[in-house]
């Protein structure tokens, strides 16, 4: 495959996980912010901008954060270039540059993501409609996995898009779990309280964890048990390892289809083989915070590897 279409096609779906991603952050934050008081409201909207990497850039162009604004600026800020309408434009662009890459009905997913996504993000969304327009936004990223998932053969272009998706999707649950600490949970006197608790509650609710966990645990919140579920356990498909052990079966792939090992191989074997050993208490041990900043490097250093031995640019 040339490196521009490899290139596509992982950013294409990389694009379209994040702003997925960034629906669900919104919808969870404005369900907290509706149930607290204006400064703990604000508190929720600014751990959404830290957690998505766009703090600064958002006080640089409104200052104060709130609400509303907060909202206009990641779902369509005309001047945010990593806003959701920009995202599914870019993933969009990347489809049509690989369109003969992909089947008919990826494209049309994608393309139809595009059409009804810019006519919601046309004018300011109203807060009555907010859930609504959230609600399409991991609709429509579904229906272009779903399509990819059930028309695209299993060969290196399906790969690449896996690749994309799962790469994208253990960063931001990393970065859900790392901002915890440090902007959701604001003084260490509260660790264990109700309000540590209801953060963790926000945690879950963040990468739509809730129902899988309680129906694990009983209902239980257990803060140790949370990070187990999304660092450790496999069988939830936002965990770090359940996006590594698909990432390494993908990268299997490739090397099959292209009769090579490269550097990027080795990497994620050694990053499955760290989740697969690791136990929630030496997490604890260690430092979360740590574990998860290790964790984050290694991730990044796995995407520049892949588009490096696969020359393409990250």
């Amino acid at each position: 495959m040339l490196g521009r279409t490899a290139n596509g096609v992982s950013w294409m779906f990389r694009l379209l996980e994040r702003a997925e991603n960034t629906a669900r952050l919104l919808e969870t934050g404005f369900r907290l912010a509706l149930t607290r008081g204006q400064g703990a409201a604000r508190s929720e909207w600014q751990s959404v901008l830290v957690t998505i990497g766009q703090l600064e850039t958002y006080r640089s162009a409104h200052g104060e954060v709130t609400g509303p604004h907060a909202t206009d600026w990641i779902l369509r800020g005309r001047d945010n270039p990593g806003s959701v309408l920009r995202m599914v434009e870019q993933a969009r662009s990347n489809a049509r540059a690989v369109r003969t890459a992909l089947t008919r009905e990826v494209w049309e997913a994608t393309n139809e993501a595009w059409m009804v996504l810019s006519e919601m993000l046309a004018r300011p969304v109203k807060p009555n409609s907010l859930g609504d327009v959230l609600a399409a936004i991991r609709r429509q990223s579904t229906l272009v996995r779903g399509s990819m998932d059930g028309t695209m053969l299993r060969n290196d272009i399906f790969n690449f898009a896996r690749i994309g998706t799962f790469i994208e999707r253990a960063d931001n649950t990393a970065r859900i779990l790392d901002v915890k600490y440090y902007v959701l949970l604001p003084s260490v006197s509260l660790v264990g309280s109700s309000f540590d608790n209801a953060q963790w509650d926000t945690v879950l609710r963040s990468v739509s964890a809730e129902r899988a966990y309680r129906w694990l645990n009983a209902g239980e919140i257990d803060p140790r048990g949370i990070a187990d579920f999304l660092i450790l356990d496999s069988r939830f498909p936002r965990s770090l390892a359940s996006c590594y052990t698909k990432l390494e079966s993908n990268i299997a792939g490739l090397a099959r289809q292209y009769g090579t090992h490269v550097g990027c191989h080795d990497l994620v074997a050694d990053q499955v083989r760290k989740l697969q050993t690791a136990t929630i208490e030496s997490i604890i041990d260690f430092g979360l915070h740590e574990f998860i900043g290790q964790f984050l490097a290694s991730n990044r250093r796995v995407g520049n590897a892949i588009a490096a031995d696969y020359r393409f640019t990250d």
